[in-house]
C-alpha cells in the first residue's frame, strides 16, 4: 500500500493522528520535566490543499474541512493548530506532523525530524527554518534505534511511514521490540492504515507478542463494513501511554467519530489495550 502523503493530506486520518498527538503530548507536558519529540518519517512538514496532489483526491474534504465546519470544542486544539499556518477562516495549508510537534515545544523540550526522501527533506528543512528542530535525512529505522535513550528522560517517538515497501510492518516490528529494550519507558505512537482486516489483525497479533505491556490500540474505521480494496481508516499503535492522555480519550474519540463519519455510516472508534 501506497501512502504518500501529499495525496492524502488533511484527511480523516490526519484529523484523528494529529488530534490524539496533541493531546499525547500535551498530557506529557503537564510535568514540567523536558521532553524529546523524534519523527521518524517527517515527510515535507506543509501541504498544500490546493495543490495537485490534494486536489487529485480531494480528502480534506472529509477530513480538516468537516473538522472546521464542526461546532465541538474538544477539537479545538487541533483546529488552533492548522489554524497557525493559514490565513483567513478555511485551510489552505495542512501542518503535517512536523510543524504540529514544533508548536506544542516548550523551551525545554527538544525535537528531531527524519526524512530519508531527498527531496522531501530539503522541503522539511525550509519549512522548519526558524524553528529549534533537527531535520535528518537517514534510514528511519536506523535512526530511531541511533537516537534511543534521548537525551531527556522522557520523550515520544513518532512512526509514520508510507508503507510503500511490502516489509514495512516488519521492519518496525523488529526496531520496536529493539527500541524497547534500549528505551523500555518511552512512547512510541505507531500510525497504520487500514485496508484489510487481514492483514490488520495479523499484525497486531505480532506486535502482541512483543510482550510490551502498556500497549494500546486505537483504530478508526470509517464504514459500517469493510469496502474491499480501499482505504478503510486507521489507527495508532500507542505504546506507554502516559495515564492523562488515556483518561481524556474517550470523548475526544467520541467526537472524531461523529465528525468524520462518511454520509450514510456510523462509522467506529475504539480505544483498547492489547496486552492487558
Amino acid at each position: 500500500m501506497n501512502y504518500r502523503h501529499s495525496f492524502h493530506a488533511g484527511n480523516s486520518a490526519d484529523v484523528v493522528k494529529h488530534s490524539l498527538l496533541i493531546a499525547l503530548v500535551r498530557a506529557l507536558q503537564q510535568k514540567p520535566g523536558a521532553l524529546t519529540l523524534i519523527d521518524t518519517h517527517a515527510g515535507c512538514g506543509l501541504y498544500d490543499l490546493g495543490g495537485e496532489d490534494a486536489q487529485r483526491t480531494g480528502e480534506s474534504a472529509q477530513g480538516v474541512l468537516r473538522a472546521f465546519a464542526d461546532p465541538n470544542r474538544l477539537l479545538d486544539d487541533y483546529r488552533t493548530a492548522v489554524q497557525a499556518v493559514n490565513v483567513g477562516a478555511e485551510p489552505q495549508l495542512y501542518p503535517g506532523s512536523p510543524r504540529i510537534l514544533a508548536q506544542l515545544l516548550r523551551p525545554q523540550d527538544f525535537l528531531i525530524l527524519n526524512e530519508k526522501h531527498p527531496d522531501d527533506a530539503y522541503t522539511l528543512r525550509g519549512v522548519m527554518r526558524g524553528t529549534s528542530a533537527a531535520v535528518h535525512e537517514r534510514d528511519a529505522y536506523e535512526l530511531w534505534l541511533a537516537l534511543l535513550p534521548p537525551r531527556t528522560a522522557r520523550g515520544v517517538v513518532v512512526v509514520d511511514p508510507p508503507y510503500e515497501q511490502t516489509d514495512e510492518r516488519e521492519r518496525i516490528t523488529a526496531t520496536l521490540a529493539a527500541a524497547h529494550r534500549k528505551w523500555a519507558h518511552g512512547v512510541t505512537v505507531i500510525w497504520y492504515p487500514l485496508k484489510d482486516r487481514a492483514t490488520h489483525w495479523q499484525w497486531k497479533a505480532q506486535l502482541r507478542r512483543l510482550g510490551i505491556p502498556k500497549f494500546l490500540g486505537v483504530e478508526h474505521w470509517l464504514y459500517d463494513g469493510d469496502q474491499p480494496d480501499i482505504y478503510n481508516g486507521a489507527g495508532l499503535y500507542i505504546f506507554n501511554p502516559p495515564y492523562a492522555f488515556t483518561q481524556a480519550l474517550p470523548p475526544l474519540l467520541e467526537a472524531l467519530r461523529a465528525v468524520l463519519a462518511p454520509e450514510g455510516h456510523s462509522g467506529e472508534i475504539t480505544a483498547d489495550w492489547l496486552n492487558d
